[in-house]
C-alpha cells in the first residue's frame, strides 16, 4: 500500500515554533509529527511514502531521507506555492499508484484505524466525532447508511457533528476530479482543498464509503502539542540509554538519550522522554508529560512539568517551566519563572497568529519562539507568547504577545533606572496584556 502525505505548509497557527521549522518536525514525545504518522501507517500495512513537502523542505527531507532508517521507502514532490490540499494531491500525480492512502501531515490515528479504512473497498473518507464543529473551518459530512451523502460548505448550517478526518483512501480518478474544479479565493490567493475533488466524485454518482474513527488527533494549535503528549508519549522502546548518577529517582516510564547526564538528586518522574547528549541538574523535578529534545541543558533546582523543550535549549539554575512549549536554541536566565495557572481557575487567554485565542486550558504556560534569551529573574505570566529571536533583560515581566524587537538597555531608559519610565511600561502594558489589564491573580505555578 501507498500512502500520499500532505505536508508542504509552514502551520501558520503554530507561529512561533513554526520559525523555522514546518509543522510536522514539531517534537510530540520526542519524534517528529510526521514520524508518528508514518510509523502509524507502517504498522498498518503502508511501505511506500510519497510525501509533499514545501515550506522548509529541507528539515522535512534530510531526517527521514529515503525512508530506509524506518524500513519504508520515500519520495519526495514539492510544492512550491501552498494552494491548497488538493493542489498539494495534484503534485504527487506522478508517483501515485492505482489506488493510495492520502494523509494530511498534522493528523495522527492509530494503526488498527488506519487498517480498517484500507481494508475498504473504492473511495473511503475517514471521519470523527466532534462535539462541536466549526462549519468556517470543518469540513461536516452528512452520512446514510455509511456513505458520503453530503458535505457542507464553509459557513453554512451543520449537518452533522462528523468531519472529514484529513484521512482518505483513493484512486486515480481523484486527479482528474480535482482538475474539473475551478480554484477558490482563500487568503488572497487561488486554492484547491481536496475535499472539493470528493464533492464532485460525489455528484458524479461515486459512492463513497465513510469510516469512522475511534482514535484520532489533529495539531493545529500549539498547546494541541501538549495534549498528544498525553497520548504518544514516551516510546518505551529506548530504555535509558545515558548516564544516571547516584541520588537520582526514575519514576515511571523514562526514556534517556544516548550520552545524556542526568545528575545527583534529581527526581525524573514519568512519563518524560529525554534526548541524546543533555546534561541534566543537580537537584532538577521534571514530571508530567515532558519532552526534552537533544543537546539540551538544565542547571540546578529546575522544576519542568508538562512541558516541550526542543534542542539546543539552555534552562539556567532556579527556573520553573510549566505546561509550556519552549523553541531550539533558547536561553532561560537564572530564576525565569513560567507561571501556568491563574488564581481565580479561570481559563487562560493566548495568542494564534497574533491574535487573541481561547484556549480553554486552565494549564497554560509560554509558547516560546527559538533563540528566545530571558534575563535573570524575568516572570511570564500564563498563555503568554514570546516571538522568536526576542532577547530581554533582568527582572521582566512578560505576558501577552511579546514581540521580538529587543528592548533597550536599562541604563538607556528614562525613569528610574530600574522598570523605565512610568508611562512607557503603561503603553507595553497596554499593547501586550492579554487582557485589558493583567489581573495579580493571574500568576501562578503549580
Amino acid at each position: 500500500m501507498q500512502a500520499i502525505v500532505l505536508a508542504a505548509g509552514e502551520g501558520e497557527r503554530m507561529r512561533p515554533l513554526t520559525s523555522s521549522r514546518p509543522k510536522v518536525m514539531l517534537p510530540i514525545g520526542g519524534k517528529p509529527l510526521l514520524e508518528h504518522l508514518v510509523a502509524s501507517a507502517k504498522e498498518a500495512g503502508v511501505e511506500k511514502f510519497v510525501i509533499v513537502v514545501g515550506y522548509q523542505k529541507e528539515k522535512v527531507m534530510d531526517h527521514f531521507g529515503d525512508g530506509s532508517d524506518l524500513e519504508v521507502s520515500i519520495e519526495y514532490v514539492v510544492q512550491e506555492e501552498r494552494q491548497g490540499t488538493g493542489h498539494a494531491l495534484e503534485m504527487a500525480e506522478g508517483l501515485a499508484e492505482d489506488r493510495f492512502l492520502v494523509l494530511n501531515g498534522d493528523v495522527l490515528c492509530d494503526a488498527d484505524s488506519l487498517k480498517g479504512v484500507i481494508e475498504n473497498e473504492g473511495p473511503v473518507v475517514a471521519a470523527v466525532k466532534v462535539q462541536d464543529p466549526d462549519p468556517d473551518k470543518d469540513w461536516i459530512l452528512e452520512v446514510e447508511d455509511g456513505y458520503l451523502k453530503s458535505v457542507a460548505d464553509k459557513s453554512k448550517p451543520l449537518l452533522s457533528n462528523l468531519v472529514c478526518a484529513g484521512i482518505c483512501l483513493l484512486e486515480k480518478k481523484i486527479f482528474e476530479a480535482l482538475r474539473m474544479v475551478p480554484a477558490s479565493e482563500g487568503g488572497g490567493k487561488q486554492e484547491r482543498d481536496l475535499m472539493t475533488g470528493l464533492k464532485s466524485l460525489l455528484a458524479d454518482g461515486e459512492r463513497i464509503r465513510v469510516a469512522e474513527l475511534e482514535s484520532w488527533i489533529e495539531i493545529v494549535l500549539p498547546w494541541d502539542i501538549l495534549k498528544a503528549n498525553e497520548t504518544l508519549m514516551p516510546p518505551d522502546y529506548r530504555g535509558i540509554l545515558g548516564e544516571v548518577e547516584a541520588n537520582v529517582i526514575l519514576s515511571g516510564e523514562i526514556a534517556v538519550g544516548k550520552d545524556t547526564v542526568i545528575r545527583s538528586g534529581s527526581y525524573v518522574a514519568g512519563p518524560v522522554v529525554i534526548g541524546d547528549g543533555c546534561d541534566i541538574g543537580p537537584n532538577n523535578f521534571i514530571k508530567g508529560h515532558t519532552s526534552i529534545g537533544d543537546n539540551v541543558r538544565i542547571g540546578n533546582g529546575v522544576v519542568i512539568e508538562d512541558s516541550t523543550i526542543m534542542e539546543g535549549t539552555e534552562i539556567s539554575h532556579l527556573c520553573y517551566i510549566g505546561d509550556s512549549l519552549v523553541g531550539s536554541g533558547c536561553s532561560l536566565g537564572v530564576g525565569t519563572i513560567v507561571a501556568n495557572r491563574r488564581h481565580d481557575s479561570s481559563t487562560i487567554r493566548s495568542y494564534v497568529n497574533g491574535t487573541k485565542a481561547e484556549t480553554e486550558r486552565r494549564k497554560l504556560g509560554a509558547i516560546v519562539g527559538e533563540g528566545v534569551k530571558t534575563g535573570v529573574g524575568t516572570i511570564i505570566y500564563p498563555g503568554t507568547v514570546i516571538e522568536a529571536g526576542r532577547w530581554g533583560t533582568p527582572g521582566e515581566v512578560l505576558w501577552g504577545l511579546v514581540p521580538v524587537e529587543k528592548p533597550e538597555p536599562q541604563e538607556e531608559k528614562e525613569g528610574d533606572g530600574n522598570e523605565g519610565d512610568p508611562s512607557e511600561k503603561d503603553e507595553a502594558k497596554e499593547k501586550n496584556a492579554i487582557d485589558e489589564s493583567p489581573a495579580a491573580g493571574e500568576l501562578e505555578k503549580t
